[in-house]
């Protein structure tokens, strides 16, 4: 039928291309039933929001009236890093005197920025330690050296 070299190389072309296809991700909140855009400020309240949507995918730290739901695809193709494709944050605002929805502000990946990370270490005072030193100090602290090795000069707990 087939001969085995060609029956090897149909095979290695079709890992070649399977390892090409690109792999979708999903991640966050996914629109089920209702879509974030059908929450109407002013008429929806907590309640309704969380049965509409279910339970936000964040609430703000500093400000628990503020709700997000967040969603993201992602793509990664062979050994290639993962590019995000596309990104939707939702985030509901909910009035301070009652539960009612303040606003409802959609962004997107367009809105989003890009920041700025430093690498760098933060300088600490003092030395490195070798291994030998950390292994050393480690002993000396748990009393395996001798009484005598302590400065007698010094006072210890209890003394005059």
């Amino acid at each position: 039928m087939f001969s085995k070299p060609i029956a090897l190389m149909s095979t290695v072309g079709l890992l070649i291309v399977g390892a090409c296809t690109p792999l979708n991700s999903y991640q966050g909140f996914q629109v089920v039933d209702q879509s974030p855009t059908d929450v109407k400020p002013g008429q929806d309240t907590r309640a309704t929001v969380q049965a509409k949507l279910g339970s936000p995918t964040e609430v703000a730290t500093f400000d628990k009236n503020e709700w997000f739901y967040i969603s993201q695809v992602s793509s990664r193709t062979g050994f290639y890093p993962s590019k995000v494709d596309k990104r939707n944050v939702t985030a509901i605002s909910f009035t301070k005197e009652g539960d009612k929805v303040a606003s409802v502000r959609n962004y997107t990946l367009k809105n989003g920025r890009v920041i700025a990370y430093n690498d760098h270490e933060t300088p600490t005072r003092g030395r490195e330690m070798s291994a030998i030193e950390q292994i050393l100090g480690s002993i000396s602290a748990a009393g395996a050296l001798p009484p005598n090795q302590v400065n007698p000069n010094s006072r210890g707990p209890g003394s005059p």
